[in-house]
């Protein structure tokens, strides 16, 4: 049959990362087990260094034998521990959305403004803060709200546009376009209401500080439903990488694909977004480091996003932390400080790869 020839000859990432022969599944198992313990050895981190450095025997005790009368306690388990969970899961939201982004669009600098996310997310919170007056915690249904309407919005524009339905291409522009619309909007706003630029700045610099653990609980059902879909859609993408033609001759349906994949990047980006703030390069980042190191399969891509995200994310928090002790960097400033020339580098050692 003549679909034999162009599966098994194709030089497409799927292709090669389907099987992955160089690398074989005990490396590529062995470095999952890496990012675990490099992902915990980021949360103590994270538990014990701040303005006031704890021993990690405190943080341990305060963990196991919580003593509400004790202040050291009171940090690790109040202050410290939902930003270390909301850095884990914003962490894997913002990565497994760059993954599952750029398989989608076929675009390696896809990232979570892309479609829309972060300028609906911060439309919607400047329109809570300056129309509705909406308190801080109410702010993040609205974050998740805009990043959602926005990103459907955006794949709707794409379908209808060309013949071929949501394609990479119209994906693409859609997103700059829309993008580019919102932040107008946004900016407009913000220029002319200097209480909600004051009330916005801080969480559009994205942050984890200042946030408890009801911000925990409310983004932690969407990050769990979003990621078992990225799980889902895997091999899908994996077909989508060689092309909707072949994809279709392998018998994928390669429309439920797409929107099981869009589903999974708009609760991952938006309850990320919605708790944390636009972080940029995250997901960009990790998207490009999960397939140089674990190779373009989705299915073994995912899981080193998901472990690789929360890892960069708080590792970026601490050293915030440290930098300008005893104030701190928030970690958006610092994950794009570190995030540029990462990114740069990732890209020259991708370009001699090829020649």
């Amino acid at each position: 049959m003549p679909i034999l020839p162009v599966t098994r000859g194709t030089r497409g990432p799927a292709a090669k990362g389907s099987l992955n022969p160089r690398r074989g599944l005990g490396p590529l198992a062995a470095g999952l087990l890496v990012l675990a313990a490099a992902l915990a050895a980021a949360s103590v981190l994270s538990l014990a260094v701040g303005a006031n450095a704890l021993p990690f025997d405190t943080v341990w005790q305060a963990l196991t034998h919580y003593d509400p009368a004790n202040p050291q306690h009171l940090v690790v388990v109040e202050k410290r521990l939902p930003r270390t969970l909301i850095g884990v899961t914003a962490g894997i939201g913002l990565a497994v959305a760059g993954v599952v982004m750029q398989g989608l669009t076929r675009n390696p600098l896809a990232d979570p403004g892309l479609l829309g996310v972060n300028s609906g997310a911060s439309l919607f919170v400047v329109l809570a803060i300056s129309v509705l007056g909406v308190p801080d915690g109410g702010r993040l249904w609205f974050a998740f709200a805009g990043a959602a309407i926005v990103t459907v919005f955006v794949y709707g524009v794409a379908s209808v546009a060309g013949r071929g339905g949501a394609t990479p291409v119209t994906l693409v522009l859609a997103g700059a376009a829309v993008t580019a619309a919102l932040t107008s909007v946004v900016t407009a706003i913000l220029l002319t209401d200097r209480a909600a630029f004051d009330q916005m700045r801080f969480w559009q610099v994205g942050a984890l500080a200042g946030r408890d653990f009801t911000v925990v609980w409310q983004t932690l059902p969407g990050i769990a439903v979003g990621l078992i879909l990225a799980f889902a859609v895997s091999r899908g993408l994996n077909g989508l990488a060689m092309g909707e033609e072949v994809a279709r001759g392998l018998g994928q349906r390669v429309g439920l694909v797409r929107t099981l994949a869009a589903l999974s990047i708009v609760l991952l980006c938006g309850s990320a977004t919605a708790a944390a703030g636009p972080i940029s390069f995250a997901g960009l980042i990790i998207a490009h480091l999960a397939a140089r190191v674990a190779g373009p399969d989705h299915r073994w891509s995912i899981p080193y996003a998901a472990l690789a995200g929360p890892t960069l994310l708080l590792f970026c928090d601490v050293l915030g932390r440290v930098v300008v002790r005893p104030g701190e960097l928030q970690v958006g400033v610092v994950v794009a400080a570190v995030g540029a020339p990462l990114l740069v580098a990732l890209v020259r050692m991708r370009g001699k790869g090829r020649r």
